[in-house]
Parts: structure tokens; C-alpha cells; sequence
């Protein structure tokens, strides 16, 4: 999906708390340390926890970024929250044949219904593996684990290190967490 200038941009919806801005944060990380040019950012207010929540990522495989601006027409979107899907369009500027990864129960036909099928979906419930593995329904890295599922953006290898430096005696388990959802996520062209 990476465009032709190399260049891709990616949007994250959430609710404060759930880890939206760092899983933006750690995703950049890993771009720069694989030697891309990245930048991740949030966009919020003086928003409390658990309200609507959406953070950025730019990066590029071939130039720096030059542009600063929020992401109106992103490649993909990444939903953590599925009660967001009532609440706010997440699919608002989505470029025709992007990304659309959610964390729901859900299967694609009931996706499908409600959003159409112009884009390539990627379902997981990251909400069950954050419970099972991590304690908390806390779906940061369950959803990098099923965003680099969709789409390769960096190497799975490229975010320990940034997954050690946030999490420290916790890495382990959202390692585990991450790699758990990219192997039951499930994606339809």
C-alpha cells in the first residue's frame, strides 16, 4: 500500500487511555530506528480519559516530511475502540482502496453493512487478546499487531526495542500481545 512517493499516512481513533497517541509514538519509533523518516502526533483538546481520542502517523521510506498538518485523507485508519464506530466516521477521508483495521467482534459482512466495502478491512478483537494477555483491555499493541498484519509499515523486529523503552518489565507481555493479534487478525482485500 506504501504510495509511489513512499510516503503513507495513517490515522488512529481511541478513547483517552487506551493508548491511541502511544501506539502512534511507538509505530514512528520503529519507522526511524528501520532508517525511514517518520512522525507521529496527537489531536486533542483538554479531552479526559475514555473520551474520542485521534492520533497521527507519517512516514516515509524515501524523503523527510516536510508537512506538519493534521491527516484528512490517510491510507489507513486504525479503530482501538469499537463503540467508536457509532460515534464518530472513522472511514471520514479515507483514501478509496485504503485500510480500515478495527478491533471488534465483528465479522465482515456486519462491517461491511454499516461502512461499505471500499477499503481493505482488517478485523481483530484485540480487546479479548489485551484481557488474556495483558490483564486490561488496553489495545495498543494488540492493534500494531494486526495494522502490520493489513500492512507491513515497518518490521514486526523494529518495535521491540521501542516496546522495552515504553513498557520495561511489561515489553514481554505486549510483545506477546502484538504478535498474538497480527496472527488472528484477519484481512479481506
Amino acid at each position: 500500500m506504501i504510495t509511489k512517493t513512499g510516503l503513507i499516512e495513517i490515522r488512529w481513533h481511541g478513547r483517552g487511555g487506551q493508548g491511541a497517541v502511544t501506539s502512534a509514538e511507538l509505530l514512528a519509533k520503529a519507522a526511524i530506528d528501520e532508517g525511514k523518516y517518520a512522525q507521529a502526533f496527537p489531536a486533542f483538546g483538554p479531552e479526559r480519559r475514555g473520551a474520542p481520542v485521534v492520533a497521527f502517523d507519517r512516514i516515509d521510506s524515501r524523503s523527510p516530511i516536510r508537512v506538519r498538518a493534521e491527516i484528512r485523507q490517510p491510507d489507513v485508519v486504525i479503530v482501538l475502540d469499537p463503540t467508536l464506530l457509532r460515534v464518530v466516521n472513522v472511514t471520514a477521508g479515507l483514501k478509496a482502496g485504503g485500510i480500515l483495521v478495527i478491533n471488534t467482534r465483528k465479522n465482515f459482512e456486519a462491517i461491511e453493512k454499516d461502512f461499505g466495502s471500499n477499503w481493505k478491512l482488517a478485523l481483530v478483537d484485540g480487546s479479548r487478546i489485551a484481557r488474556e494477555i495483558l490483564g486490561v483491555p488496553i489495545v495498543n499493541t494488540t492493534m500494531l499487531g494486526a495494522l502490520l498484519k493489513a500492512e507491513p509499515v515497518v518490521k514486526m523486529e523494529a518495535l521491540i526495542e521501542p516496546l522495552e523503552e515504553r513498557f520495561g518489565r511489561l515489553a514481554e507481555r505486549n510483545l506477546n500481545a502484538m504478535k498474538r493479534a497480527f496472527e488472528e487478525t484477519t484481512v479481506k482485500e
